[in-house]
Order: structure tokens, then C-alpha cells, then sequence
């Protein structure tokens, strides 16, 4: 053990999503198709919510930042892994693993709390209609989005540099295909029970006040749409949630399946499907649901493409 200790690690061997090499093609050009997808949605999205003129509300605000967070983790895991199909050694530095933890951490925390800022709108443009340019202004919005970005830095840097700053045994086989806090914390070789305390009461708290923040908000929508005398403006208040519930109920499900179930029902195989499903495929479906689904961002999307021919003609 004295031996493990003196080693300085220097990278680290992803185990990656299967050891079988016939699997290896195949799911090598599934999830380039799965990131390319990504990456064309999301920055599309952020693109047409910044040149549309008719995107320029506080949904559309929120949106483009959503875009941002999931460009932002799916980027932080999607190409590494990819690499890692085909090369003959799955390894990552030291360094690019603290990076890439960091990022993670990052993004995937503000993604929480950016899908609460949405709520928030949705329950302001929908409970309080008259109000609601005044109390959603431009200043309220960046500090919506301004206040998770601050909290998820900090939450990021705790937590890779408490990690980071531990020593590592010498065995440096990291049981996923990126860098990930728990497989991390499993490698260290001194006490872990406080760094464990910390992730667990972080990512307790960003999951339950995130949702807690989207729950109120929609009992209180719902509260106001059954009041609603016109069947018509309960269809337009239900049509404007759609898309964020559809997000929400995809994002929030995938990740509490992955923490809340019991320990004896946990196994590498299932945390990987989890995490290939949130970190790969819900940053693909998330702009997809918002242009399928809004008829606002269709129609932004057809004529910024009219445009764009019409300058070819």
C-alpha cells in the first residue's frame, strides 16, 4: 500500500462504455450522429435566438443559454469519448481530467438551475400577464442567469479541487467513460468521507431546490390556467409549457433515477446508460423539442432561412 501511495499519477485509463470489439465501430458513428446532432441544434438555437427579432424575449433569453449549458457538458465529455473509440489506449492526462470534471460540474449544474429560470418566466408570463415585461426586464434576466453561473463555478472549482488536491493510490482505472466525481473520489487513497459529504450535499441541493423552484411554479400555472374561463387561452398557456415540461420531465427523470435508486439495484452498466443518456442524448433532444414544438421558432427558423438564400440569389 506504501508502494500505491509514493506513485504520482500521471493519467488515468477509462474503462469507456463497452470492452467488446466488435461494438466499437457502430457505436462509434452512433454517437458521432448523436454530438454532430448536438452540436448543429444547439448552436442553431443560440444563433436564431440572437438574430430573430421576434426571439428577443425573456423565454427565448433563457433558452439560448439552456443551448449554451447543453453545448457546454456534451462538449466537455462527447469528443473525448469519441477519440477514445479509436485509439488503442483509452487514457486521459491528469490535467485534462480535473478539466473536464470541472466543466462538467459546471454546466451540468447550471442546466439546473436555468430550467428553474424558465419556470419562473413561464409562472410571470402566464400569472401575471400584465406585468410581466416590467418584472422579467433585461437586467432581471442576466441576474437569473448571471447567479447560477457564479454558484455552478464555485460548485465546480470545490469540488474538482478538493478532489485533485488528494493524493491517488497508483490505480488509476477509472470504472466510466469520462471523468466523473464518485468513480474519482473511489480512487483516492486518504479518508474520502468528507469530500463524499460535500458532493452528496451539493447535488442534494441542486437537484431538490431546482425542482423544488419548478414544481411551485407550475402548481401555481396550473392553479391559474383552471381558472380560465376561455378554453382557448387554456390551450395557449398549456402550448407555451409544453416544450419546457417535456424537457423538464426527461432531464429531472433521467437524473433521479440515476441518484435516488437503492444502492443493491445500482450497477456500472445502468449508471452508464443513465449517463450516456443525459450527458449525450438530452442535448440533442432539447433543441429539437423547442423547434418542433414552438411554432415561434419555426417560423424565425424559415425566414432567417429565407433570408439567407435570398442573398444567394
Amino acid at each position: 500500500m506504501e508502494k500505491h501511495n509514493l506513485t504520482v499519477v500521471r493519467e488515468f485509463i477509462l474503462k469507456g462504455i463497452t470492452s467488446r470489439p466488435e461494438l466499437q465501430a457502430p457505436l462509434f458513428g452512433l454517437f458521432l450522429i448523436i454530438y454532430m446532432n448536438t452540436l448543429v441544434g444547439n448552436l442553431g438555437m443560440v444563433i436564431l435566438t440572437k438574430v430573430d427579432h421576434s426571439l428577443q424575449t425573456p423565454m427565448y433569453f433563457f433558452l439560448r443559454h439552456l443551448a449554451l449549458s447543453d453545448l457546454g457538458y456534451s462538449t466537455a465529455v462527447g469528443p473525448k469519448m469519441l477519440v477514445n473509440f479509436v485509439v488503442h489506449q483509452n487514457t486521459i492526462s491528469y490535467y485534462f481530467c480535473a478539466t473536464q470534471l470541472a466543466l462538467f460540474l459546471l454546466f451540468i449544474s447550471c442546466e439546473l438551475f436555468i430550467l428553474s429560470a424558465m419556470a419562473y418566466d413561464r409562472y410571470m408570463a402566464i400569472c401575471n400577464p400584465l406585468l410581466y415585461t416590467v418584472i422579467m426586464s433585461q437586467r432581471v434576466c442576466w441576474l437569473l442567469v448571471a447567479m447560477p453561473y457564479l454558484y455552478s463555478t464555485f460548485l465546480s472549482l470545490l469540488i474538482t479541487i478538493k478532489i485533485f488536491s488528494l493524493p491517488f493510490c497508483g490505480y488509476n482505472v477509472i470504472s466510466h467513460f469520462y471523468c466523473d466525481s464518485l468513480p474519482l473520489v473511489s480512487l483516492l487513497c486518504s479518508n474520502t468521507h468528507e469530500i463524499e459529504v460535500i458532493i452528496l450535499i451539493l447535488a442534494a441541493f441542486d437537484l431538490l431546490s431546482s425542482l423544488l423552484i419548478i414544481l411551485v411554479s407550475y402548481l401555481l400555472i396550473l392553479i391559474a390556467i383552471l381558472r380560465m374561463k376561455s378554453a382557448e387561452g387554456r390551450h395557449k398557456a398549456f402550448s407555451t409549457c409544453g416544450s419546457h415540461l417535456t424537457v423538464v420531465t426527461v432531464f429531472y427523470g433521467t437524473l433521479i433515477f440515476m441518484y435516488v435508486q437503492p444502492k443493491s439495484s445500482h450497477s456500472l452498466d445502468t449508471d452508464k446508460v443513465a449517463s450516456i443518456f443525459y450527458t449525450l442524448v438530452i442535448p440533442m433532444l432539447n433543441p429539437l423539442i423547442y423547434s418542433l414544438r414552438n411554432k415561434d421558432v419555426k417560423h424565425a427558423l424559415e425566414r432567417t432561412w429565407k433570408k439567407r438564400w435570398n442573398v444567394f440569389p
